[in-house]
C-alpha cells in the first residue's frame, strides 16, 4: 500500500502569500508606468527636436490681410509658388506690379530667353501684413530692428508694397540684368540684395546709378 507524504502546515498559505505578493508588486508597477507615461512620452519628444505647440505672435490675425490665413500670409498677399513667371498673373503679386515695371521686365525675359535663361520672379507685389511680418521675423533673426532694416523695409516704405520692386531668380537671370538691365530700364539697387530690381527709366540713357550699400542709405525708404 503507498503512503501520501504529509503537507506541511502553512505551505499553501504561504504560497498564496507569494502569489499575492506578486499580483502587489505587478500592479504598483502598473500604476507607475502609467503614471510616468506622459512624461516619457514628452522627454522622448523633446530629444528628437519636437517642440511644443504654442501661439506665433508673428502669425496671428492682426498681422495678416482679409483673404489671408490666420496660419500666416497667403497668394493673396502676394506670396508666390516657386518658379512663377511674369506669365503668372493669376497671382497678385504678379498682377499689382507696376505696369511699366512689368513691361520691361517682360521685354528682358524675352531677351535673356534668348541666352537660355529663364527670368522667375520670387517676390513681387505685397500686401503691408506680408511686408510687417517679413520685417518682424528679420527683427527676431538679426536681433534688432535697426538690424533687420538693412535687409527689410517697413511697410510704409517698401516699395514691394507699392508694386514697384521685384526679387528674382534663379542667380544666373540677376546675373543677367545686372549686366544687361540698363538697356530695359532695370536697375540693382542694393548691393547686398543683388536679386532685388526697380525700374529705372533714365537707366536706358545713362546706365544706372550707383547703387546703396542696403536699403538703409536709401532716402526713399527713411521715415
Amino acid at each position: 500500500m503507498t503512503t501520501s507524504t504529509p503537507r506541511r502546515p502553512g505551505a499553501r498559505t504561504s504560497g498564496a502569500r507569494s502569489l499575492a505578493l506578486v499580483a502587489i508588486s505587478v500592479g504598483a508597477v502598473a500604476v507607475l508606468f502609467a503614471l510616468s507615461l506622459p512624461f516619457l512620452l514628452s522627454s522622448s519628444a523633446l530629444s528628437l527636436g519636437a517642440r511644443p505647440v504654442q501661439d506665433d505672435p508673428l502669425r496671428g490675425p492682426a498681422t495678416v490681410s482679409e483673404g489671408s490665413s490666420a496660419d500666416g500670409p497667403t497668394e493673396a498677399d502676394g506670396v508666390l509658388p516657386d518658379g512663377a513667371t511674369l506669365g503668372d498673373d493669376r497671382y497678385p503679386g504678379i498682377s499689382r506690379l507696376d505696369r511699366d515695371l512689368r513691361s520691361a521686365l517682360s521685354a528682358a525675359a524675352d531677351a535673356m530667353a534668348g541666352d537660355g535663361i529663364r527670368l522667375t520672379i520670387t517676390s513681387g507685389w505685397r500686401s503691408a501684413a506680408y511686408q510687417e511680418q517679413l520685417l518682424e521675423e528679420a527683427v527676431g533673426e538679426y536681433g534688432s530692428r535697426e538690424q533687420a532694416e538693412r535687409w527689410v523695409a517697413s511697410p510704409e516704405t517698401s516699395l514691394h508694397v507699392a508694386g514697384e520692386a521685384v526679387d528674382v531668380g534663379p542667380w544666373d537671370a540677376a546675373t543677367w540684368l545686372e549686366d544687361h538691365g540698363s538697356d530695359y530700364g532695370l536697375c540693382r539697387i542694393y548691393v547686398n540684395e543683388p536679386w532685388h530690381f526697380e525700374l529705372r527709366p533714365e537707366a536706358m540713357g545713362g546706365g544706372c546709378p550707383p547703387t546703396y550699400l542696403d536699403p538703409t542709405e536709401d532716402p526713399r525708404l527713411q521715415p
